[in-house]
């Protein structure tokens, strides 16, 4: 699948999730193409368990092939997605994955798939929650998911710049953000800065042409 930077916006009708008891809502489809993944669910979680959860601001280290990052997250703000994130995390299901997509001064995408290109088993998907006020600007970690707003898995993402397109509108639902990087800013840029091209397997653009390694997630002890 191709994936460019921004893609047309096609208004259409789209139900909130079962769970929430709330009317439909006119809603666009924004950046379909950012974020792709491997499978679609049909219901999204609006409960996933619950991991740390007496940790508002949990720190977890994402230890890569070109160095550590530190992400900490807000409960507060996002605690479906954090209690799905986590839950990924202390499965060791994000272990030997790789970040597949890297476009510089945009975003560095992964968590989905391993370096030979096996996607890795997902949890149902989870709801939408990017309307809790965290935007979409550098160093922020964000979900990833189809067309659909409530279809984010395991794949997620770093804003390499102030990425307002992606932020919910009136009209269009956006892309959760749910925390950011206090750690290896400096690793995130280095990982931003690979050479990438056209792999045949992903049917995509922007990847890195050697792969870089998400070899282990592991929750910081407080």
């Amino acid at each position: 699948m191709r994936m460019s930077r921004t893609c047309p916006s096609h208004p259409l009708t789209i139900g909130w999730p079962a769970c929430t008891g709330l009317p439909k809502v006119l809603l666009g489809v924004l950046l379909g193409a950012l974020l792709w993944l491997p499978l679609a669910a049909a219901a999204a979680d609006c409960d996933p368990p619950q991991v740390l959860p007496d940790n508002l601001f949990p720190s977890v280290r994402l230890q890569t092939s070109m160095g550590d990052i530190v992400v900490e997250l807000d409960r507060r703000r996002a605690p479906v997605t954090v209690n799905n994130f986590l839950r990924y995390v202390t499965e060791g299901r994000y272990d030997g994955t790789i970040f597949h997509r890297v476009m510089s001064g945009f975003v560095v995408q992964g968590g989905g798939y391993t370096e030979t290109i096996e996607e890795r088993e997902a949890w149902a998907p989870i709801v939408n929650e990017s309307g809790n006020g965290l935007k979409n600007m550098p160093m922020t970690l964000a979900m990833a998911r189809f067309d659909d707003p409530h279809s984010a898995t395991n794949q997620f993402y770093f804003n390499l710049a102030a990425n307002g397109s992606l932020d919910p509108s009136p009209r269009s639902w956006g892309y959760a953000v749910f925390g950011q990087v206090v750690s290896g800013q400096d690793v995130v840029e280095a990982i931003a800065g690979v050479e990438t091209g056209y792999h045949d397997v992903l049917e995509a653009e922007d990847v890195p042409l050697v792969p870089v390694k998400l070899v282990s997630a592991a929750v910081v002890e407080p």
